[in-house]
């Protein structure tokens, strides 16, 4: 049987120029769903995504749920 808990959590990305850009495409904020593994990974992820809203590749930071 598969155990309940495990070393990987399901996280959030949101971009981090969306809350601050005023001149951007179209309102909204963008987000991505990943996985990461809590034991390698303790603190917040930061990736380098496209954002459609900014419609460049902008920092996307781990966000709390």
């Amino acid at each position: 049987m598969a155990k309940t808990k495990g070393a990987r959590v399901t996280i959030t990305l949101e971009c981090s120029s969306c809350n601050d850009n005023r001149s951007k495409r179209s309102t909204g904020i963008s987000r991505y769903t990943t996985q990461k593994n809590r034991r390698n990974n303790p603190g917040r992820l930061d990736l380098k995504k496209f954002c459609t809203h900014c419609n460049q590749h902008t920092s996307h930071r781990e966000i709390k749920k």
